[in-house]
């Protein structure tokens, strides 16, 4: 194992944790926020909605299964700094190509590991989620947590604009297979849809556009591997571009930071209600729930993990959800269009809507998310269905 540097990580109420580097060396600022996913380091590191964040880890150890090119949500990570109790050196997993540490040096990210997370998390439950750094170059802890109040926050930052697509793309990628990898699906020729009587992966039904807030690659893979056919653009796309294609649905993806930070998401949206059938996830479930009137808050420490509880108000149903968000959807300003469909059971938090009479709904959580729990991917079967439905 190669000898790491100390680091230091320095929130901005002064509290300072001192352990050992690993991935690049430097400094790195952003909000921490603690993950308790047991798996699927390598997803929450090329999550595009952790921009602006660092990810502190409950699971004691990371590492352990190295890095691989197929598991990312991403074309590249976002993460800016990574903290782990211990992080393991040694790759034991067939599909590995390289180290964590290779992996974040060469994307220079900032990681610190040996440090007592169980402390770090629960002060952060107890405080909320602070801006903090982590440094290997300066060793003063008060001059770090100094430069920790400096740092912007998430509040009114448009981090979207960060993280979104430059020109429109068409996805024609299905899901992963083991020997034979991600599932390729030769596009239409001419933009002609194809036509058959069941949906599928090599025989899509309907046509989606897909706002791209941020949007994690496995999103992508399940509305191919539903049905559709599915053309990405940019968060700016105006209204009446994206009407101009016809598709059966509209998709608004995840994302990071402040939904209020994005009024001109929320304006789009609201000139799409009410003409094509529309489904949100995450960020875009609180872009939703903005154009529908309501509002929205900073959660004190946001819910990240794949172990929340969230039950289908619909059904009675629970399920087990993979969530990351900062910033949730109040309940009470929801009274109109809207009606909420899915409660998370540890706080109340609003978990999904649904509008009381167009084809319209979303949720706050992630049914597409690659490591798992699985229980929600029913639901893009649901938009599936909407569309079907209510095609014109």
């Amino acid at each position: 194992m190669a000898e790491f540097m100390k680091a230091i990580l320095a929130l901005a109420d002064g509290r300072f944790y001192i352990g050992r580097s690993f991935g690049a060396q430097g400094e790195a600022l952003g909000e921490v926020v603690f993950n308790t996913s047991m798996t699927g380091y390598q997803e929450i590191l090329t999550d595009p909605s952790y921009e602006g964040q660092m990810v502190a880890m409950t699971y004691p150890e990371i590492g352990n299964v190295g890095v691989n090119p197929e598991d990312v949500e991403s074309r590249k990570p976002y993460v800016k700094g990574f903290i782990v109790k211990e992080y393991s050196s040694i790759p034991s997993n067939w599909r590995a190509s390289q180290t964590l540490h290779e992996y974040m040096t060469a994307h220079g990210i900032v990681g610190i590991e040996g440090i007592d997370t169980r402390s770090l998390v629960r002060h952060l439950r107890d405080h909320g989620s602070q801006e903090g750094i982590i440094s290997t170059v300066r060793d003063n802890p008060e001059e770090l947590a100094a430069r920790a109040k400096l740092s912007p926050g998430l509040i009114g930052r448009d981090l979207v604009k960060e993280v979104t697509c430059q020109e429109p793309y068409d996805w024609n990628e299905g899901r992963w297979e083991l020997g034979k990898g991600y599932k390729k699906r030769e596009p239409a020729g001419g933009g002609k849809k194809r036509r058959s009587k069941i949906p599928s992966f090599a025989a899509p039904l309907f046509s989606v556009v897909a706002y791209d807030y941020g949007i994690k690659l496995n999103i992508l893979r399940n509305l191919a591997e539903s049905g559709c056919e599915v053309r990405v653009v940019p968060a700016w796309t105006p209204a009446e571009e994206v009407l101009a294609l016809n598709p059966d649905g509209i998709f608004l993806s995840n994302g990071p930071g402040d939904p209020d930070a994005v009024p001109y998401a929320r304006e789009i949206v609201q000139k799409l209600i009410g003409k094509k059938p529309i489904f949100g996830i995450c960020l875009g479930h609180q872009i939703m729930g903005l154009a529908l009137r309501g509002k929205s808050y900073k959660l004190k420490f946001g819910h990240h993990g794949g172990n929340q509880p969230v039950m289908d108000l619909t059904t009675r149903k629970v399920e087990i959800t993979t969530q990351n968000h900062g910033f949730a959807l109040d309940p009470d300003s929801l009274m109109g269009a809207a009606e909420v469909t899915h409660l998370n059971l540890n706080d109340n938090t609003v978990e999904g809507l649904a509008h009381r009479e167009l084809p319209i709904f979303s949720v706050q959580y992630h049914p597409e998310s690659s490591p798992g729990p699985h229980d929600a991917g029913y639901l893009f079967q649901r938009f599936v269905e909407m569309m079907e439905k209510h095609g014109q």
